[in-house]
């Protein structure tokens, strides 16, 4: 058996193990990546935040993506009914990046990984992790290559960006109840024949049906778009058991979108996940941190989950950098509390739209400015702003101005 030896393995080679693999690199840490799969390969999460951008750069990933020639995404629009709310991050609260990318990420993640082996990190690929063995904060993981090649990994630390695949959440046995529960998704890609010129044919748009329901549109820029559904489990069973059935019946229950992509091509049949949000004991241990979906993934609707990836594994590098050093690390205030303080925006957010009060918010006929604005922030990704109320107060905030609209309605 071959054996290698690392300062920090990462598992995982996605937008979360490969920003934390350009800081270690670029802070003369030794680390090298495992990744299950080959690439290029499929992954949903297609919708950046701005914040994101701050982590990209950090890791020295940004102008490789800034060459990709990705769309670019300047906000969001949320259509209900015929009212339409749109959030330009041009025109959010406090500073910060003010646009970002939507991208297949297929080719996305390619352009990180690239990148990553380009400045000197090792990934290899089609390594499934077999077994994890801690001895202390020190490890010994067992990789299968190619199912053929066995390799033995000693480190001094693990940051765990598996994603999906959630290595150490199952073999630790650290997997528990979501924040967000009920809700499964379905999605697929199309090859856009006839996409509109101009925002119509750029802007990433979600189509509410009703308030547990919607619909989104992703377009790329390489001419395919990502069209998907979320609502609860139940409203599921009113469908086709056949994915491309079903996906062509909810099509027909759009309104805005009616019609635009009943005669394209679907590139794949379309791939349902039920409950899709996750959620860990704890997100770190002796010798190890959880990152991005190995940790905890909320809902799709704010398009959160490549943000706290990318969060999460800029933070994890960070104190991991640290530790290998033999400098002291509060892992629990630095790492678990930071994260939670975005988590809980999100999630509060999450919440709060699926009770309806967020939508109320979202399409109302005069929105006060400042409140927009800072609503926006949000949805821009600077969940750790305290400075904006709709940050600091946000388990109650939501609700509050979401009364005084209804008290708006009753009055007139």
């Amino acid at each position: 058996m071959k054996k290698l030896e690392t300062q920090i393995l990462i598992i995982g080679a996605g937008p979360s193990g490969m920003v934390a693999a350009g800081y270690l690199k670029k802070h003369g840490v030794n680390c090298l990546v495992v990744e299950k799969s080959s690439f290029p390969r499929f992954s949903i999460g297609e919708s950046l935040l701005p914040k994101s951008m701050e982590n990209f750069e950090e890791a020295g990933l940004l102008d490789a993506i800034m060459a990709a020639g990705f769309q670019k995404k300047y906000g969001a629009r949320f259509i209900k009914n015929g009212k339409v709310g749109e959030f330009d991050f041009s025109e959010k609260y406090g500073n910060g990046w003010d646009w970002t990318w939507q991208v297949p990420r297929a080719d996305f993640d390619l352009v990180l990984a690239n990148e990553i082996q380009r400045q000197g990190v090792e990934i290899f690929f089609g390594a499934e992790v077999s077994k994890v063995n801690f001895y202390g904060k020190k490890s010994t993981t067992e990789i299968l290559i190619n199912f053929e090649e066995n390799i033995e990994i000693n480190a001094d630390f693990i940051i765990d960006a598996s994603g999906n695949g959630r290595v150490l959440a199952n073999q630790l046995d650290l997997n528990t109840s979501p924040k967000i529960t009920g809700n499964s998704s379905i999605f697929t890609h199309i090859k856009e024949t006839n996409r509109p010129e101009g925002k119509e044919g750029e802007l990433i748009t979600f189509e509410v049906l009703d308030t547990k329901t919607w619909f989104w549109y992703f377009p790329f820029s390489n001419g395919n778009s990502s069209l998907g559904f979320v609502s609860e489990d139940e409203w599921f069973k009113g469908f086709s058991s056949d994915n491309s059935v079903a996906f062509r019946e909810m099509l027909k229950e759009l309104k805005y979108y009616r019609g635009r992509f009943d005669e394209e091509l679907f590139l794949f049949n379309p791939i349902k996940i039920p409950s899709i949000s996750r959620n860990v004991k704890k997100m770190y241990g002796n010798g190890f941190a959880l990152c991005g979906n190995s940790a905890e993934f909320l809902d799709p609707i704010f398009s959160s989950g490549v943000a706290f990836a990318t969060e999460s594994g800029l933070q994890a590098a960070t104190l991991a950098k640290l530790e290998v050093e033999g400098k002291d690390v509060n892992w629990e205030k630095d790492y678990a509390e930071y994260m939670q303080n975005g988590i809980s925006v999100f999630s509060n957010y999450v919440k709060e739209w699926y009770t309806g009060n967020l939508q109320k918010l979202f399409f109302h006929e005069m929105p006060k400015t400042e409140i927009k604005e800072q609503i926006c922030a949000v949805l821009a990704g600077y969940v750790w702003d305290k400075s904006n109320p709709f940050v600091k107060n946000h388990q109650r905030i939501i609700k509050n101005v979401a009364r005084l609209i209804d008290q708006e309605e009753i009055n007139v």
